[in-house]
């Protein structure tokens, strides 16, 4: 779309915001974080399981002598477990100098919209989706959720 244009109408208003996000699936579900956000994306991993953490810590990785959380999105969402002969991917997100992999069943595009069309999220929304839910977007006849990243990684 160019800016300042909407269809084939002229408008004057002023260049339109855009907002780029890193998609990926969970359980059938397009969810996204936005893409200066994210380090790296990577596939399956060696994660070495640490005792007495939260439910939704896979455990740890080390990513070239780094060592990063990793956050189990389906543990944190309340999802069924993935299936033993599924493999993930890792969405590796660096937050206030700390690194944190999402695993995730399927890494997507980066999607770029029009800030305007994030709407917020519904009252109606489910309780577990809401609390980790910063905006939803609609994608050809899809619902496209925006993570708010602090929450799913636990630390807010």
């Amino acid at each position: 779309m160019i800016a300042g244009m909407t269809g084939s109408k002229k408008t004057n208003a002023a260049t339109v915001e855009k907002r780029q996000f890193v998609s990926f699936w969970v359980d059938g579900q397009l969810l996204g974080v936005p893409v200066n956000a994210v380090q790296e994306v990577l596939t399956a991993q060696h994660i070495a399981r640490v005792p007495r953490t939260r439910r939704e810590i896979a455990g740890l990785l080390n990513l070239r002598g780094q060592i990063v959380t990793a956050v189990d999105l389906r543990k944190s969402l309340g999802l069924p477990d993935r299936d033993s002969d599924k493999s993930y991917m890792n969405v590796v997100l660096r937050y206030q100098g700390d690194s944190y992999s999402l695993l995730v069943d399927e890494v997507g595009d980066v999607i770029e919209v029009d800030s305007a069309s994030i709407v917020a999220v519904p009252r109606t929304l489910d309780q577990r989706w809401k609390k980790v839910t910063s905006g939803i977007i609609r994608l050809e006849g899809r619902l496209f959720i925006i993570l708010e990243v602090t929450t799913v990684l636990g630390l807010h």
